[in-house]
């Protein structure tokens, strides 16, 4: 089967090995003429990286940069990057790497035009409303690792710095113009980093089959993402150069991030906090955080997790697949706990207060509340 394909759902993805060459004509496509890459520090200097720049620049496109980016993007690295493409007269963005590179440069992209601060455009109500949609600047996205699937998302999680809070900001054209996927990018992925995104793109699939809103096209996609994972991922693990499991998980983590238009939920709702206050790895946390998440959600999922169960061949029904949620993050080295993780000494009500406030409870099949939600984060950890 060949893995090289031309797909239109949920934008203009170019998706196969090597496609990478055409990345000057896809910033073309997207009507961009003076493109900023922007990426995280770890990347800038990447051969991967180094390569992209190489092509824009033969292409007469320009040699532009800006990594000043955090593991956990803040209001800072987007001041900072909304500048340097102000400075630079650029015309559009190639936003470069994992979550963090994809979400600022989808911010950076859609900030550069607005004359309203970055936090007027919170994914509250209709706030998304309030930009000027014609300012936004076009979008090329090239993943680099497969979990996030924010090449194919609508918003970014950016981190408010000053309060510790990640906060999500939305807005229909942050979808980017066009995605261009190709597995070779990811073949450099440390083990712990190809195990963290990689439960980031589970823990969407599963938390999108298990919201209790309907939308069965993210259903459909949320399953077999789900497969893909369980199949590929540990592929991919065991061998950073087996392009067919890098390949699945790169669809995978584009199929997660789309399905999740259906509803996130518990463990999202906890990893943010989390993540935002303790600077732990996303993909890491949300790992870390599902089973005890699955357990708390049990009366609500038991009999759609069944179902899941039998599509995907583990044996047990709900107990089966929260033993092979239990080997898979073992077999991938995942902490068991939050502490062991490192969030040490954690402020319990704080953890809390963050997670009923974001916006990832409204998806979770079992309402969340102070009383219930302090008991899940105290089995996290």
């Amino acid at each position: 089967m060949s893995l090289i394909a031309n797909w239109s759902y949920p934008t203009t993805i170019r998706f196969g090995a090597g496609r990478i060459s055409e990345i000057a004509d896809a910033c073309r496509s997207a009507g961009i003429r003076k493109p900023l890459l922007i990426t995280d520090r770890g990347l800038a200097n990447m051969d991967i990286t180094t390569k992209t720049l190489d092509l824009l620049e033969a292409a007469g496109l320009g040699r532009a940069i800006f990594a000043d980016v955090d593991p956990n993007p803040n209001e800072k690295n987007a001041t900072a990057g909304v500048q340097a493409y102000k400075d630079g007269d650029h015309d559009g963005v190639v936003a470069f790497g994992g979550g963090s590179g994809l979400d600022l440069g989808k911010l950076v992209a859609f900030l550069a035009g607005q004359t309203r601060p970055l936090w007027d455009f919170e994914d509250i109500g209709d706030w998304w409303t309030r930009a000027d949609a014609d300012a936004i600047a076009p979008i090329v996205a090239v993943p680099t690792t497969a979990g996030t699937g924010s090449e194919v998302g609508r918003a970014s999680v950016i981190t408010n710095s000053e309060t510790e809070e990640k906060k999500i900001i939305f807005h229909p054209k942050f979808l980017p113009t066009i995605v261009i996927c190709d597995p070779e990018l990811t073949v450099g992925m440390p083990k712990s980093i190809t195990a963290g995104t990689g439960l980031d793109a589970f823990a969407h699939c599963v938390e999108a089959f298990c919201s209790p809103h309907y939308h069965p096209m993210s259903q459909g996609m949320a399953l077999e993402g789900m497969r893909l994972v369980t199949e590929f991922l540990p592929r991919a693990f065991a061998d950073g150069t087996d392009l067919e499991a890098r390949a699945q998980m790169m669809s995978a983590a584009a199929m997660g991030a789309t399905a999740f238009q259906k509803g996130l939920g518990a463990i999202h709702a906890l990893s943010h906090p989390i993540g935002a206050i303790y600077h732990t790895h996303h993909g890491t946390t949300n790992a870390v955080c599902m089973p005890a998440v699955l357990q708390f959600n049990k009366p609500a999922i038991e009999g759609i997790i069944t179902q899941a169960s039998d599509y995907l061949g583990i044996a047990g029904g709900f107990d089966g697949f929260c033993a092979h949620v239990d080997d898979l993050n073992a077999s991938l080295g995942i902490p068991k706990t939050l502490t062991a993780l490192g969030v040490t000494d954690p402020d319990i009500d704080r953890i809390v207060a963050g997670a009923l406030s974001d916006p990832s409870t409204g998806g979770n099949p079992v309402v969340m509340t102070k009383e219930n939600t302090r008991e899940l984060l105290l089995a996290c950890l």
